[in-house]
C-alpha cells in the first residue's frame, strides 16, 4: 500500500465521512460495548488516578467526546478533548450539556500521527501544566496508521512524572482482518443435547498489512484497520520508557448472548473482544 502520511489522510478522512452515522448510532451515550466492557475496565484502571485533587486528562481520539465527558464526571479537574475529525470534534462539542462540568472540556483538533502536531500539544498544552495525568486512548489504536509520534510525545512531557496512559483496543488475536468466525452444531454428552459451538479462525497474525473494514453496520464508507500483533504494539511505547503495570483482555458473557445475530461478537463469551492495558512514566 502507499505511505504512511497517505495511509493517515485515508483513515481520517473516511472517519470525517462516518462521523454523524457513527454518532447516531453508538449515540451520546454510548453502546454496548461501552457500557459493559469499555466503561467498567476504564472505571477499574483509572480510578487509582482520578480520584486525586487537580487532575489533568486528555483525551485523544475522543469521537463524539463519550469519554472526555466520562472523565470530567470522574472528578477530572481538566480535561483536553482531542481528534483529527474536525466532524468529530463538532458533534463532540455539541453533546456537553450546558451549565454542567462538561462545558469546561476543551477541544483541540490533533492527528497523532503527526510529529508537529503532538509536538505542538506537548509545548503549548502538556508543558505549561507540568504534563497531563491521565491520557487516554479509548478504541482508536487500530484505527492510527503510525503510533512512533504518539509514543514519543508520551514519554517527551506529554504525561506528566507518575503519569498513566491508558488505551483499549480491538483485540489483535482476535481481530485480525481475515479472522473467520466458525459456528458448527456439537453433542454436549453432559446433557445429551446438541449445542452450538463458537469460535473463530485466525490465519494470519504476526504479519497482517492494513485493510478496510466497517465499525458499525451500514457506515457511509469503509475504514482502514491497523494490526498489530501485541508484541510490536507495546515495543513502540516501551522505547519511550514506559511501564506497562496493568492489562485486561475484555469478553462478553452469556447473558449478552443476541440468538437472532448467530455471528455477533456478543455470542463469543470465551474469546476477548477488546485488550485494554496501563502504561505509567516512572
Amino acid at each position: 500500500m502507499s505511505s504512511t502520511p497517505s495511509l493517515s489522510t485515508r483513515a481520517v478522512s473516511s472517519w470525517e465521512a462516518n462521523a454523524s452515522y457513527w454518532d447516531a448510532t453508538i449515540t451520546k451515550e454510548g453502546n454496548k460495548y461501552w457500557r459493559r466492557l469499555q466503561e467498567p475496565c476504564l472505571a477499574r484502571l483509572l480510578a487509582p488516578s482520578l480520584f486525586k485533587p487537580n487532575v489533568k486528562a486528555l483525551d485523544l481520539a475522543t469521537g463524539n467526546g463519550l469519554c472526555a465527558r466520562w472523565l470530567v464526571s470522574h472528578l477530572a479537574d481538566s480535561v483536553l478533548a482531542t481528534d483529527a475529525s474536525e466532524n468529530m470534534l463538532d458533534l463532540a462539542r455539541r453533546h456537553c450539556q450546558l451549565g454542567t462540568l462538561e462545558e469546561g472540556i476543551r477541544f483541540r483538533q490533533v492527528d497523532v500521527t503527526s510529529e508537529g502536531d503532538m509536538a505542538r500539544l506537548v509545548e503549548e498544552e502538556a508543558m505549561p501544566r507540568g504534563g497531563f495525568d491521565v491520557v487516554l486512548m479509548n478504541m482508536a489504536i487500530m484505527d492510527v496508521a503510525d503510533l512512533e509520534p504518539l509514543a514519543k510525545a508520551l514519554g517527551g512531557g506529554l504525561l506528566a512524572k507518575g503519569g498513566v496512559f491508558v488505551a483499549t483496543l480491538l483485540h489483535p488475536v482476535f481481530f485480525t482482518s481475515n479472522a473467520e468466525r466458525v459456528i458448527t452444531v456439537g453433542y454436549n454428552p453432559a446433557t445429551g443435547n446438541e449445542e452450538i459451538v463458537r469460535g473463530k479462525l485466525i490465519k494470519e497474525y504476526m504479519s497482517v498489512p492494513p485493510a478496510m473494514g466497517i465499525a458499525v453496520p451500514g457506515q457511509p464508507e469503509k475504514q482502514l484497520y491497523f494490526h498489530r500483533p501485541m508484541h510490536e504494539l507495546f515495543a513502540t511505547f516501551f522505547k519511550t520508557d514506559l511501564v506497562m503495570d496493568a492489562m485486561e483482555e475484555l469478553a462478553f458473557t452469556e447473558e449478552d448472548v443476541e440468538e437472532n445475530r448467530i455471528q455477533s461478537t456478543t455470542n463469543f463469551p470465551q474469546l476477548p473482544v477488546i485488550l485494554a492495558f496501563r502504561m505509567r512514566l516512572p
